[in-house]
């Protein structure tokens, strides 16, 4: 009897024992991330994590919340929890077979900050079973944050140029017209003596006469004959205009001894000009006489058309087609300005002689920067207005890595002219220097036309983790940035090829090569690399130690 009593309460004890034991810790060897080493993109660290509960391990009134935790010293950060729950019990979480166990796939992502580099990820777990809550020991499922993608390369980037406008020969044109009388070829005295004209022939003068600064390439004339009358009369008179004011130019050049081309040519009906000043007119029907002029191509049948439309014709026998019965001279010339050497000549002397285009100029001929830098603040000093010289000031600053100085010039360079390409690119750097991509973001909206618009473009896609769009924004650029753009693309003989052309590579450079170099599996190229970056940035090599990039080269970075 007592026998028989044992066994059920034995198997009752067990039972009970079992139902209230609790879950235990968990082998790393359930879990797995994707990716296998957590990698900063855009700013963020996601990860997607696969995990496993075996057999036989879930009770079936558990509920387990499950929140991956990035660790590293003196901080963490948590990613979304997820919730599972066994087999009894009630609600709309994943539900785990005690019997079989299950999978479950979580996603987290973490706001990157520079620590993370050198962290582990771990998976906590909070377990309720009815009344009760406990905890099992945190998992680490992964080590440490690649963070190649928020190396500061942006701050090498070349910021924009605004450039001169500087022209050493500029051409011009001197214009002047003869006007003539209804079917009359003579030039009359009156027309002779006009302002338009003294002013035509003293300008020609003063260009023959001073070669320093001028050189006359020719005089044109053009005759013209309105479209009223025949063609064969309009032909005769536009041609006879021609002559005859050919003949009088040659005879002015040749009192004022003065050595030119004159170009001449004639326009028989000037249906061009006609149209040209009726489009300009209020006269009445002026639509009406457009659309002839475009129905038909023949001039007697415009002439005819035009005639007919009675109400208008006297005002253009009145006011257009008078307009149209003249020779116009046109003297061509160009403007000589200073040389090269006469322009360093006047900055040394008396800048305050120079153009803003002729001070933004004298900057482009010298390679000696602080000869630069004064011509730039002197263009300031006489040109405050002009916003150029302060953003190139600030270019300046900015490839001397003294970033404070070049926002003060671009800011400066802004209340002159806010939407200038040149400085919303370079305030766009400046904001991608500190991470506020929203905000360069919205300043490279504006810089179409930059000459380093892609470049800069380049670096805002980097930040944003789209990383073939900064390969292709880069092009051919030869910059650290293009080769850490074209490294997270996984391109690697690309960026060696690049990092390679850089045209003065500083410690970035050769850590970028060293990325490469372990990437490829070169350890030499990692140690050759590295022993460089040690001479150039003590501080960059010590980073290495703890850069995930270089986990299987610890000798080599050493």
């Amino acid at each position: 009897m007592i026998k028989k009593l044992y066994l059920p309460l034995v198997a009752l004890l067990v039972l009970a024992f079992s139902s209230c034991s609790k879950m235990g810790e968990l082998s790393p060897d359930y879990f797995t991330t994707n990716p296998e080493v957590l990698e900063a993109i855009g700013g963020k660290v996601p990860v997607t994590i696969t995990g496993k509960f075996p057999e036989k391990y879930f009770k079936k009134n558990a509920t387990v919340e499950v929140t991956p935790v990035l660790r590293w010293d003196g901080g963490e950060a948590k990613g979304q929890p997820a919730t599972f729950q066994g087999e009894k019990v009630q609600g709309n979480d994943q539900t785990i077979s005690y019997k079989t166990g299950g999978t479950y796939t979580m996603k987290a992502v973490f706001d990157y900050v520079p620590e993370m580099a050198k962290s582990e990820l771990y998976l906590d777990f909070k377990i309720k079973k009815g009344s009760k809550e406990y905890t099992i020991p945190s998992v680490k499922i992964a080590d440490g944050v690649i963070a190649t993608s928020e190396l500061p390369t942006v701050n090498s980037a070349n910021a924009a140029y605004a450039p001169d406008a500087f022209q050493r020969i500029i051409k011009q044109a001197k214009e002047a017209q003869i006007m003539f009388l209804i079917q009359q070829a003579n030039l009359r005295a009156s027309e002779l003596k006009s302002d338009s004209l003294k002013a035509f022939h003293k300008q020609v003068v003063t260009v023959a006469g001073d070669t320093k600064n001028y050189k006359l390439n020719n005089i044109e004339i053009s005759a013209y004959a309105s479209p009223d009358g025949g063609v064969e009369l309009n032909t005769t008179l536009a041609e006879n205009r021609q002559n005859n004011t050919e003949k009088y130019m040659n005879q002015q050049l040749k009192k004022g001894k003065i050595e030119t081309e004159v170009d001449t040519k004639y326009t028989a009906q000037d249906w061009d000009g006609f149209q040209e000043l009726v489009s300009k007119s209020n006269i009445q029907d002026k639509d009406l006489i457009l659309r002839v002029l475009s129905m038909y191509s023949d001039p007697e049948q415009r002439e005819t058309e035009i005639k007919n439309i009675s109400s208008v014709y006297k005002t253009l026998a009145d006011e257009i087609l008078p307009q149209l019965r003249r020779a116009r001279l046109t003297a061509n010339y160009d403007v000589i300005g200073r040389s090269d050497e006469e322009i360093n000549a006047a900055f040394d002397t008396d800048a305050k002689v120079l153009s803003n285009e002729e001070l933004l100029y004298a900057a482009t001929l010298t390679n000696d920067n602080a000869r630069k830098e004064a011509i730039y603040k002197k263009t300031v000093e006489l040109y405050p207005n002009d916003y150029r010289a302060y953003n190139n000031l600030g270019m300046m600053a900015y490839a001397n890595g003294d970033l404070a100085s070049a926002e003060n010039y671009f800011k400066q360079a802004a209340s002159k002219s806010a939407n200038a390409a040149e400085v919303n690119t370079n305030l766009g750097l400046i904001e991608l220097t500190k991470g506020n991509v929203a905000n360069a973001e919205t300043y490279l909206s504006k810089s179409t036309g930059a000459n380093t618009a892609n470049e800069a473009l380049g670096n805002l896609y980097i930040k944003q983790g789209q990383y073939d769009r900064a390969v292709q924004a880069f092009g051919d650029t030869k910059t650290n940035s293009a080769a850490l753009a074209q490294i997270l693309a996984k391109d690697y003989n690309k960026a060696k090829s690049t990092l390679s052309a850089v045209k003065n590579p500083d410690a970035y450079t050769n850590y970028l090569m060293a990325i490469v170099g372990a990437r490829t599996n070169n350890a030499d190229l990692v140690k050759s690399s590295m022993d460089k970056v040690k001479q150039q940035d003590a501080t960059l090599a010590a980073k290495a130690q703890n850069d995930r990039e270089f986990a299987k080269y610890a000798n080599e970075i050493k």
